[in-house]
């Protein structure tokens, strides 16, 4: 399982461990992710997603994950995430 998140594509980052004698090597900052249970309105079920906690702020801050996956770039999303998105458009489409 990759360490990156399914919404926002935040993956690890490299940097260094600088110690107290400013020696440096190489560390992996990872993301903070966290398997999350986020309901889509639209669909009427509840989705499993691997997802950092920046995400899940966005996804309240945005009105939940229907409105988050509609304004998303499907570029930046994960393939289940865009996957995702058709199927609520459709249903968004569907019911119009």
């Amino acid at each position: 399982m990759s360490r990156r998140c399914e919404l926002t594509a935040k993956g690890p980052q490299v940097g260094h461990k600088v110690s107290h004698s400013n020696h440096k090597s190489k560390r992996r900052f990872l993301p903070n992710l966290c398997n999350v249970t986020l309901m889509s309105e639209a669909l009427g079920r509840s989705v499993r997603l691997r997802i950092s906690t920046n995400a899940i702020k966005s996804v309240d801050h945005n009105g939940g994950l229907d409105a988050f996956l509609l304004k998303a770039n499907a570029a930046t999303l994960s393939p289940r995430a865009v996957d995702l998105k058709r199927q609520i458009e459709k249903k968004l489409a569907a019911a119009s």
